[in-house]
């Protein structure tokens, strides 16, 4: 059965507790890069710590949501045999720690690009959003084409795909975010259902797998349930953030759970449906009055208000 968790910082904020308190048990957690030590973070020690502290909180780390650096493998660049064999090394040891699922992403030196972190919603809050006319004229960042960057990519998981396999542990691609085909002249490849279906299929494997991002794969299609059973009906959903927008793939808002374009409803039921046994975690939630971050990503009332949500329809399916 799906099961709620919250992306939380590797060290102690008060999101671990006002989680707790809302009834949360499973965390996402990133690399801590203040407590590496010596090593790297991604060493068998420093995962081995990352994974008792949230512990420690009483959370199950049930994704980590962060990778060694991979731009270079990306773009194909000298160094990458470091950063692949960096890649390799965490997902054997989070195969050792019984973590079970990486969450990766395949947007070079961009990552995930907003437009304003303070676009106006009901009663003041705030969200992050994407206008992609105010990026035409920005400075270019580079040059990939799309054949370039699936080149790349086969060549990756030629590479990890096999050691992901071995250590049982499941890689998991988010989509591109924003979805559009082209931001400062780096392409954009995983951003159509038709690319995840090449994705999982360039590799077979029941360690190739996706995040169903949903607030990327609504602007993908009209009918995100339909996807979510596609997807899950070939078992190739590990991981899921469950969030909404307003708009389309070049202008968009992310807004309050209840307020965007999808049927969330029937999204729960979808998951239901497919049996899908993993976790899903609010994303990109708007900041609230008095947030602490004062900004839309992940403020903490924000964050309280989505899991509430989310704890709601998981009731009306699943039941207590």
């Amino acid at each position: 059965m799906i099961e709620i968790a919250e992306i939380l910082t590797p060290q102690p904020s008060p999101l671990w507790k006002l989680a707790k308190q809302a009834g949360v048990n499973r965390a996402v957690g990133v690399l801590d890069y203040q407590d590496a030590g010596s090593g790297l973070p991604w060493d068998y020690a420093a995962l081995l710590r990352l994974k008792q502290r949230y512990e420690e909180g009483g959370f199950e780390l049930s994704v980590i949501e962060s990778t060694p650096p991979i731009t270079k493998t990306q773009m194909n660049l000298p160094g990458k045999e470091e950063q692949i064999e960096w890649f390799k090394t965490m997902v054997v040891n989070m195969g050792k720690l019984g973590i079970p699922v990486l969450c990766y992403n395949w947007m070079p030196i961009l990552g995930v690009p907003r437009t304003s972190s303070s676009t106006p919603l009901r009663g003041g809050a705030r969200a992050i959003s994407y206008d992609h006319k105010l990026m035409r004229n920005a400075p270019p960042a580079g040059h990939l084409t799309e054949g370039e960057l699936w080149a790349n990519l086969h060549s990756f998981l030629v590479e990890v795909i096999p050691v992901a396999e071995q250590a049982g542990v499941k890689l998991s691609m988010h989509p591109d975010d924003p979805p559009v085909p082209e931001i400062r002249g780096i392409r954009r490849i995983l951003r159509t259902i038709e690319a995840f279906d090449r994705l999982v299929e360039m590799v077979p494997s029941d360690a190739n797998t996706i995040t169903m991002c949903q607030g990327n794969f609504t602007l993908m299609t009209d009918d995100l349930p339909a996807a979510i059973h596609h997807f899950g009906s070939r078992k190739k959903i590990s991981f899921v953030h469950f969030r909404d927008v307003q708009g389309t793939p070049e202008t968009y808002v992310e807004v309050f759970h209840d307020e965007g374009k999808t049927d969330m409803l029937a999204c729960m039921r979808a998951y239901k449906d497919i049996n899908f046994e993993g976790v899903l975690r609010p994303d990109h939630v708007p900041a609230m009055d008095g947030d602490e971050p004062a900004y839309g990503h992940y403020s903490y009332r924000g964050s309280l208000f989505a899991i509430g949500y989310i704890r709601g329809l998981h009731e009306a399916v699943f039941g207590k």
